[in-house]
């Protein structure tokens, strides 16, 4: 990868605004604001990394969908952190084969062509405006002729269709909830607009779709189902809120101790928990020991690692994180309100560093499928509220029509792969 400066669009601000992207500047404490959107630069890469980086993160998603399965089957609650019974409900999805819609990789790509999974977000990947919108409209706006690794759009779209068709949702209405509280902590509203533009891909599919926040979702008891904020019994619900909350609340316990007269459809699907837990880093070098695209990883302690990174099993935005190395300098500590559920001890790796920034590659999984990537930079080497987010282009590929786009999303999708795991 090569990373090049740009004068950015004019009034580049009221473009990525109107396209969705609700937040294109952070605010910090302090009142001021640094920008979340960076059109200031831009990553080349070619064709060929492009294709290593798509293998690797199918070959990743499998090891994850299988890992998932025997996690469930061999660990408990308490060992994951998770509210009592959650292994339950976790174990009925997969048996009942619950689909998923989507995930992202957040991977390291080194200098020597080295790819090494960080880690995963399975149950509420934000960051699909970023990637599926913003960056696809610069491109068409800058470099036009020139190609992006990028199907997030039209898979998604692709996605719910299939899981109209195939009887992966119970009706074609859809209910969007998100944590109307995430807005409130940080001012950027990030749930409710991944919230807003996956119900746009939804409605896209031809399916009926609803939002509002999770705090609105009813349970009626004499009926045994819950309802939207207009007392209608809902069928299928996304949610843009995590599953150890959910189960945690008094309202989730009617999942665990199965109310429901006829359950719910969720997406994330409940077997997601699975991929959205830190345990899951220490479950796959277990699994696959010395494989090429993991760090070593360990429950509890660093075991024999000198430079390692202790992550929470269920923090997000670098909160809570620790990096130690061993060439005397203090550990590095972020602040947060994660640690009491548990922890796993990574290997530390050197992110790559362009001109100072610290780089994450985001890699989405839509349906199974790799479909595309979006770059994340940071001050340091931990990816927290205050990263921004780069477009990228593939420098030796053409841009393609309609046909070619459509002919590759028929030949990429096939039934060897993994979508559900199994116990």
């Amino acid at each position: 990868m090569w990373r090049h400066r740009i004068k950015p669009r004019e009034d580049w601000e009221r473009v990525v605004t109107e396209q969705g992207l609700v937040f294109p500047v952070t605010k910090k404490p302090d009142g001021t604001s640094v920008p979340y959107w960076n059109e200031s630069a831009w990553y080349e890469l070619t064709l060929d990394e492009v294709e290593t980086l798509e293998a690797a993160t199918e070959e990743l998603w499998a090891m994850c969908v299988d890992a998932a399965g025997h996690m469930a089957t061999t660990m408990t609650d308490q060992r994951l952190g998770l509210p009592p019974g959650s292994l339950d409900v976790v174990r009925r999805s997969i048996d009942r084969a619950d689909p998923s819609l989507y995930a992202r990789f957040d991977l390291a790509y080194g200098p020597d062509g080295s790819i090494k999974m960080l880690e995963v977000n399975g149950d509420t990947p934000t960051g699909l405006v970023e990637t599926g919108v913003a960056q696809w409209r610069w491109l068409e706006d800058v470099m036009p002729d020139l190609d992006q690794w990028n199907s997030v759009h039209d898979r998604l779209v692709a996605a719910w269709q299939r899981l109209r068709s195939s009887g992966g949702l119970d009706t074609d209405q859809v209910l969007f909830v998100y944590d109307e509280a995430e807005g409130e902590a940080y001012d950027g509203g990030e749930l409710e607009m991944t919230c807003s533009y996956l119900m746009d891909t939804a409605v896209q599919a031809g399916l009926v779709a609803m939002e509002h926040p999770i705090g609105e979702l009813g349970w009626n008891p004499e009926t045994r189902d819950f309802r939207n904020a207009h007392d209608q019994p809902v069928r299928n619900i996304f949610k843009l809120y995590p599953w150890e909350d959910l189960l945690g609340d008094a309202f989730g316990r009617h999942v665990v101790d199965q109310d429901e007269a006829r359950p719910v459809r969720w997406l994330e699907p409940a077997w997601k928990m699975m991929l959205s837990t830190k345990a899951l880093l220490a479950v796959l070098w277990e699994r696959h020991p010395g494989h090429r695209l993991l760090l070593p990883a360990y429950f509890d302690d660093p075991g024999d690692l000198t430079e390692w990174v202790a992550k929470p099993l269920h923090g997000r935005e670098g909160d809570n994180i620790r990096i130690h190395l061993d060439d005397g300098t203090p550990d590095l500590v972020m602040p947060g309100e994660y640690g009491p559920e548990g922890l796993v001890y990574q290997a530390y790796t050197q992110l790559p560093v362009y001109e100072g920034n610290h780089v994450v590659i985001g890699s989405w999984i839509v349906d199974g499928e790799s479909a595309g990537m979006i770059v994340r930079e940071s001050d340091g080497p931990v990816t927290d509220y205050f990263s921004r987010v780069v477009p990228h282009v593939i420098s030796d590929a053409l841009s393609p029509d309609d046909a070619q786009v459509q002919a590759w999303l028929r030949e990429r999708v096939g039934p060897d792969q993994p979508r559900t795991p199994n116990r």
